[in-house]
């Protein structure tokens, strides 16, 4: 299916010189002279090579159709994930590197979402939060209020994020998948 450039986002999968490339950053870039072009940063879905590529704006590329099925993780096998299909109970294996900079997220058990062309896996997406707890964090300062900045914190999976002043060692949160960014106190 044939789409603009400058509707390409990233998770989109598509073909570009007789080859499958998933997009992992869009940047849509306006110089000060000349029209407006976008910028892709892409890999490729046979050998995991990264590629810069820019495109006008009002050029068309090829957008691959994907399809999303619900996989349970089951546990990481070397550089592969171990998914079982909670419909057929089968498990699959899928490159880790697809989750990319969210791994760290992943958890025992946990629902996730795989893009599939021609069933081929393409991209892994995570639940949009997850729970996790804070060992390490920089105590308060006398001082410091509620509405002043954020301190930095190091969460269980060694992630680390920032959090406001009143969160301290020990306590759980709930943390946002995409960028590691504090959500609120875990409830409970």
């Amino acid at each position: 299916m044939k789409q603009q450039a400058n509707l390409i986002r990233a998770g989109q999968v598509i073909e570009h010189d007789g080859r499958r490339w998933t997009v992992l950053k869009q940047q849509i870039i306006t110089p000060g002279k000349g029209g407006a072009f976008i910028q892709v940063e892409m890999r490729d879905l046979k050998t995991g090579n990264k590629t810069n590529e820019r495109w006008r704006t009002a050029d068309t590329v090829e957008r691959l159709q994907t399809d999303e099925k619900e996989f349970t993780y089951s546990y990481t096998d070397g550089d592969n994930l171990v998914l079982m299909d909670g419909e057929t109970f089968e498990q699959s294996m899928i490159p880790a590197e697809l989750l990319g900079e969210a791994l760290p997220f992943l958890q025992d058990n946990m629902k996730l979402v795989v893009d599939l062309v021609e069933g081929d896996p393409v991209g892994v997406h995570l639940p949009s939060t997850v729970v996790l707890e804070i060992v390490e964090a920089d105590p308060v300062t006398k001082g410091q209020t509620a509405t002043s900045s954020y301190k930095p914190a190091k969460l269980s999976n060694g992630v680390k994020t920032m959090v406001p002043p009143f969160i301290e060692t020990g306590e759980r949160i709930v943390v946002r998948t995409e960028d590691a960014t504090y959500v609120e106190r875990a409830k409970g």
